[in-house]
């Protein structure tokens, strides 16, 4: 047992536990049968994580669903009053067409028990934010969150209830004054930032696809906070087809440094799996390698920065077969601190199974893609790394000034110099 300070300021008897939450009622989170989120990707994530012998001896913790008081913490009245009656009438009425708050659009389309299932996604992240917070545990993953596009009072990005914004602000009422939140999906996390674009208690960092070329078209670098908040809204914007080095040199050329300047007392990331180089709704390259490390990572600065606590979520990821289960996999394990090498053989009885589900897909048979993920680190914006190939030399120089315009955009209303890699 150690001894570690809480959020209050006392101190608490913290053990080794780390904690999954998992509920099969995420399964019912089901836009319908053609719709690119299907479930399917969570069970299939599950059911790897067991095989592997991942989550032997480990407490998993079933979440209740959010009730209305929390999911009210971020969303309006009327837009839940919205979600309940549509996922409470027959799809294809009258009602259902006239949906208001973005609901029974093609990216949102209305399914039984919207409210239902969306509240059990939410109440999963909360339960992960309770066991953290009661000192119960320093870690704790939910691979059914992650839901980052949600607004106040309107549906998008196949998002109905932002789950991890309801956790942050459950957290800023329950002892917590400086929360970062690190979203590495494909996607800009614009609802997240958009809750807490005024409030400097909350430091949102977003890596995305660029936002000229990915909906929801936000994520500039110039996006910085508002008010009192300026310089706690980062965006790291990257074009496509980034590669795991170049991906891994804008990350740790912008996270490190802003997280230890905020000295965050919890870190909670988003881990969308649409970055990768086959996922058919985004454009970028990474590679289930790269995507690990950035797991690893983020779990190393919570070790550094938040005296270990740390909460994951999921998020987008369109591979339901071949990306989706091992690059979660990989996630739990992190969280576990029971890590998987990549060259660790995908198990039988799962490639079995997946097989039965998708005939002809090509199944992966180890659980990496033997990527090199390291990375020259960025030596500030007079650096003239030697690669020796010319195509990567451009690519290091358009992520370079990716890398500047984003550190002179954020890093001085942090108090650091965005000039000096030191910082």
């Amino acid at each position: 047992m150690t001894t570690s300070s809480t959020a209050e300021g006392g101190t608490t008897q913290l053990g080794g536990d780390r904690v999954v939450v998992w509920s099969p009622e995420y399964l019912d989170y089901r836009w319908g049968p053609t719709h690119p989120m299907n479930p399917t990707r969570l069970d299939l994530t599950m059911a790897l994580s067991k095989s592997i012998g991942l989550l032997e001896g480990v407490e998993t913790v079933h979440p209740s669903p959010a009730d209305d008081v929390d999911l009210l913490r971020i969303h309006t009245p009327a837009y839940l009053d919205a979600v309940k009656r549509a996922g409470a009438v027959a799809p294809g009425t009258a009602a259902v067409a006239d949906a208001p708050h973005g609901l029974g659009t093609e990216d949102n389309p209305i399914f039984p028990r919207m409210h239902e299932a969306s509240a059990t996604l939410a109440g999963g992240t909360l339960a992960a934010a309770r066991e953290i917070a009661s000192g119960r545990t320093l870690r704790a993953v939910s691979i059914g969150g992650g839901m980052h596009h949600a607004m106040a009072d309107w549906a998008a990005g196949f998002c109905v209830y932002n789950d991890a914004a309801i956790a942050i602000s459950w957290l800023l009422d329950n002892g917590y004054d400086r929360i970062a939140y690190v979203d590495v999906d494909a996607h800009h996390g614009d609802g997240v930032q958009h809750a807490f674009l005024g409030d400097p208690r909350v430091l949102t960092i977003s890596l995305h696809q660029h936002p000229a070329t990915l909906w929801p078209n936000t994520g500039w670098s110039s996006e910085v906070g508002s008010g009192e908040a300026e310089g706690t809204s980062i965006n790291m914007p990257v074009l496509p087809g980034t590669v795991d080095s170049l991906w891994l040199r804008a990350f740790h050329a912008v996270v490190p440094g802003a997280l230890a300047a905020f000295r965050p007392q919890i870190l909670i990331s988003q881990c969308g799996a649409d970055s990768h180089r086959e996922d058919p709704l985004a454009d970028l390259a990474l590679t289930v390698d790269g995507q690990r490390a950035s797991y690893l990572a983020m779990r190393d600065l919570a070790d550094r920065h938040c005296e270990g606590r740390w909460l994951a979520v999921g998020g987008g990821g369109y591979g339901l077969v071949r990306v989706v289960p091992r690059a979660w996999t990989h996630l739990i394990a992190a969280a576990l601190d029971r890590e998987i090498d990549p060259t660790t053989a995908v198990p039988e009885d799962w490639r079995e199974r997946v097989g039965a589900l998708a005939p002809g897909v090509d199944l992966p048979t180890v659980m990496g893609e033997d990527s090199d993920v390291s990375y020259l680190p960025w030596d500030g914006p007079g650096g003239t790394p030697e690669t020796g190939v010319a195509s990567l030399d451009r690519a290091l120089t358009r992520i370079d000034s990716a890398i500047i315009a984003t550190r002179r955009s954020a890093f001085p209303l942090l108090g650091l110099d965005p000039e000096d890699p030191r910082d």
